[in-house]
């Protein structure tokens, strides 16, 4: 009776680590997606003399504001993989 205990356990532990690792996967991601998606335009905009002439401001703005909302979605998505985990 005790090994069959101590392997369900073991087996919510790998559970639980493998539930973990892909939620910090994914919410990396959605750091990733923000830093590219948004903070890298944006400091570009503001280093660059020229970007203004090369960069389509309007398209640049959807484009941030797409990666924003996938960044959010993503995070989100994470944290919510997290309510699956096994006490």
């Amino acid at each position: 009776a005790t090994e069959i205990l101590t392997s369900i356990i073991s087996m919510s532990l790998v559970h639980n680590e493998r539930i973990k690792l892909t939620a910090a996967a994914i919410d990396r991601l959605s750091t990733a997606m923000f830093v590219v998606g948004f903070f890298g335009p944006l400091v570009t905009l503001f280093t660059s003399q020229d970007a203004f002439d090369h960069v389509d401001l309007w398209k640049m703005l959807v484009f941030s504001l797409i990666s924003i909302i996938f960044s959010f979605a993503l995070h989100f998505g994470a944290r919510r993989m997290l309510r699956g985990l096994q006490s």
